[in-house]
């Protein structure tokens, strides 16, 4: 049985409040009948809330970044959402629990080889604003100029249109751009892996110890990786290693 200071800080409503970022296409991969979203993510939600003994309420969001501005709210008691610095001002994160390869796509006919080239004087980098790769960039693109998007299909379009030398995504996403530009390339490597975790707003210490030891009883034991295998995102989530 959960430690009853656990249950109070993490559920504090009687339910598991659970934020779920529903852009990201590898960790929500469709729809239960009831309209509840489904997926890597929100399974780890039934599990911790399981684990609980709560039932468990999904709080969708178009955003990851609104998930954050939501941290001090109230209006969520876990969000599963990229660990970046800027998050972290306000939420506990634990360590990851899958992560997925951030690289870049670049037009067709472009110099560009590696991933080292992209940041350099005088290249145009197009992103999607407040993604987690994105926050990335915000702190480690430094010779090149970084163009923020409100969307992808923005920074898609922006990148199209020329004056771009890369655009910046999840590789399994960047299959499917590339797939519609003949002659674009993906390039090989990546610049970070988007560490996906679950955090809790700050100042809730017996439930952060609670999600840490769950994240890192969950990668060993495999159902992390049983998650991925349920909903068909092998070989685009990998479960990420030990803290």
């Amino acid at each position: 049985m959960a430690d009853p200071n656990v249950v109070a800080e993490l559920a504090p409503t009687g339910v598991l409040r659970a934020a779920i970022n529903m852009s990201n296409f590898l960790l929500v991969t469709g729809k239960a009948p009831n309209g509840d979203p489904t997926g890597v993510s929100p399974d780890m939600a039934l599990a911790i809330g399981a684990r609980l003994g709560v039932p468990v309420k999904f709080i969708p969001y178009a955003r990851p970044g609104e998930i954050a501005d939501d941290a001090e709210s109230g209006k969520w008691d876990i969000g599963n959402i990229g660990a970046e610095p800027q998050r972290a001002a306000v939420i506990s994160f634990t360590a990851a629990y899958a992560e997925i390869e951030s690289t870049y796509l670049v037009p067709a006919g472009s110099p560009i080889k590696s991933v080292t080239e992209v940041d350099q004087p005088g290249r145009r980098l197009a992103v999607t604003a407040r993604s987690a790769y994105g926050l990335w960039l915000e702190n480690n693109y430094k010779r090149g100029e970084l163009v923020q998007f409100a969307n992808a299909a923005d920074a898609l379009k922006a990148f199209d249109a020329g004056g771009f030398d890369a655009y910046a995504g999840l590789r399994p996403g960047l299959i499917d751009a590339q797939a519609k530009r003949p002659g674009s390339r993906i390039l090989d490597g990546q610049f970070t892996a988007v560490q996906q975790a679950v955090g809790t707003p700050k100042n809730r210490a017996a439930a952060f110890g609670f999600l840490k030891a769950f994240i890192e009883e969950a990668k060993k034991s495999g159902m992390v990786a049983s998650f991925i295998e349920r909903h068909g995102t092998v070989g685009r989530l990998s479960v990420a290693s030990p803290a």
